[in-house]
């Protein structure tokens, strides 16, 4: 039974009675379900009134609402809409045809002094009838909310009994332009423009024009997600990248049936490509909501952690950053080579929980330039998010700049800095107690480890799970990932993943710092450590795995 109401506009406002979900905790970087369980009558709904009722400060005010296109993200948009009149909200900005990357989403809050954001998108995940869909909130400064506020939202989650929306509001989706209905003002935008026009300060177009132009060449691969269009007009319309270099730049509401995950695994084109004859001068690929990214040169692969430490070394070459980097942050399981950069620079270093809730603060207090996460995401402080495709650019930027290729800069900072080998072994689809059980039996064993030498001859310096104090407002962030630390030399990290939709993903990430054979294969170098790390933890004897499911 609905409770109905009019109010001063004559807009017909429904008071609908649910029953309160349990499972509705955000994650990582919002919620994240299967489509089958977020298309439940009332979920999602009740989700995002539980956003509104924590969040009085969009109450006459400003609403970026858009997703990465995937499958029902049009109809979940219009919902949002509704439920954004019935709740007092004032203005929404909308991407046309409903889409909006996740960094693109960041800029338009802070650009537009937007009170929040609502970016519907599983990132990464899989899409279609059968796959993922997300949520997230981002507040006024375009981050993340904190976990604070997505505590509340979930606490306030359980003890729902009713949302707000108003049926009868629709939007054109495919319609540029602003329509009212009753006291709410929709504009729906063109996502790509502001975004592109901010990249047009940071970086210097009109040289990655000319190095194009010299014969030069970028390989983007869009995966069938968000950051197509952006990319056609950055990169092709803008900067004269060739129309064939730019592929799967269609959109497409299950991505094309593939993973849009920019890894070695599911980027296969384009590894192929860039290890082929023909290989462009730097490849690139970016995730379901334009926020991750994949960078390779020719017959080389940057792992995202390099390529935070060879980001933050060269970005006095583009104009937006000529000033030089005051702070670097990466998140804990990414490996350390940007703690070389930062020592021998002179700047700050900080080491975070995975989520990029955690890098803001620091980004709003001017403590950091350049941040990263080993889980392919890099950004700056010109947003709040990782973003994808201003990592491309910037490697562009550098790549022109400098005159030089992308394996002489490899090459010359691991000759500098040494090598930081790298690899992220992912056990997905556990059981929940078995993974649970896997985690707990090592935390109990840390305080005995402290002082072993290991085989290999391996000492282990620093044992435990790791707790970050926020050095801006002090709030403390525990249980954040198991680390076996061996001095400088290697690292073993083992921390169950906040954004699966499919029972339990265990993360067991692997570092061994050389500073000879720097040219190794990474999973020949990583051998031993990962035989070490197999002997310590077990995992696959205890998830009955002969290997993991995915190696990045």
């Amino acid at each position: 039974m609905t409770k109905s109401e009019d109010n001063e506009d004559n807009m017909t406002t429904q008071i609908i009675p649910v029953t309160a979900f349990t499972d509705q905790r955000p994650g990582t970087a919002g919620l994240r379900k299967k489509v089958a369980v977020v298309r439940q009558p009332h979920y999602l709904a009740s989700f995002v009134q539980s956003i509104f009722d924590c969040a009085p400060e969009l109450r006459g005010n400003t609403l970026v609402i858009g997703g990465d296109g995937r499958y029902w993200n049009r109809d979940a948009i219009t919902l949002c809409v509704q439920m954004a009149a019935a709740n007092g909200i004032s203005r929404v900005l909308i991407g046309l045809g409903g889409i909006l990357s996740t960094p693109a989403a960041s800029h338009l809050i802070r650009q537009r002094g937007a009170a929040g954001g609502l970016v519907l998108t599983a990132s990464h995940n899989p899409a279609g009838p059968n796959g993922d869909f997300g949520i997230k909130y981002n507040i006024a400064g375009g981050g993340q909310a904190p976990e604070a506020l997505t505590e509340r939202i979930f606490q306030t989650s359980l003890a729902l009994t009713r949302y707000r929306i108003d049926p009868t509001v629709s939007v054109d989706l495919d319609r540029l332009g602003t329509t009212q209905a009753g006291a709410l003002q929709i504009e729906v935008i063109d996502g790509v423009d502001d975004y592109a026009a901010q990249m047009a300060t940071l970086f210097d177009f009109a040289q990655i024009r000319d190095w194009l132009a010299q014969g030069h060449r970028i390989r983007f691969d869009a995966l069938h997600a968000v950051t197509g269009p952006y990319a056609r007009r950055i990169l092709i319309d803008t900067l004269g990248a060739n129309e064939q270099d730019i592929v799967n730049a269609v959109p497409l509401e299950d991505f094309g049936g593939g993973h849009p995950d920019p890894n070695l695994i599911y980027a296969a084109e384009l590894v192929a490509h860039m290890n082929g004859p023909h290989a462009a001068d730097l490849g690139a690929a970016s995730d379901g909501d334009g926020d991750r990214n994949m960078i390779l040169g020719p017959g080389v692969f940057i792992s995202p952690g390099d390529s935070l430490a060879m980001l933050a070394d060269n970005l006095h070459l583009c104009p937006g950053y000529v000033d030089g980097v005051v702070g670097i942050a990466r998140s804990m399981p990414t490996c350390r080579a940007a703690d070389h950069v930062a020592r021998q620079r002179g700047i700050e270093l900080h080491e975070t929980p995975t989520g990029w809730k955690f890098f803001c603060n620091l980004l709003d207090a001017g403590r950091i330039t350049i941040c990263g996460e080993e889980s392919f995401g890099t950004g700056s402080t010109h947003v709040r998010e990782k973003d994808g495709l201003w990592a491309v650019l910037a490697w562009a930027n550098i790549l022109a700049a400098s005159g030089r290729s992308l394996p002489e800069i490899a090459i010359s900072h691991w000759q500098r800095y040494g090598r930081h080998y790298f690899q992220r072994h992912d056990y997905e689809g556990l059981e929940a107690d078995v993974a649970d059980a896997i985690v707990a039996d090592l935390r109990a064993r840390l305080p005995q480890l402290v002082g072993q030498t290991l085989e290999g001859g391996l000492t282990v310096t620093l044992a435990d799970d790791f707790t970050y104090a926020d050095p801006i407002d002090g709030s403390q962030a525990k249980g954040q990932g198991l680390r076996v630390v061996m001095g400088d030399d290697a690292r073993i990290v083992l921390r169950k993943s906040g954004t699966g939709t499919d029972g339990a993903t265990l993360r067991l990430y692997l570092e061994h710092w050389r500073q000879d054979e720097l040219n190794l294969d990474p999973a020949t170098a990583l051998a031993p450590l990962a035989a070490l790390a197999d002997t310590l933890i077990g995992l696959r004897q205890r998830t009955g795995r002969a290997e993991p499911d995915v190696v990045t």
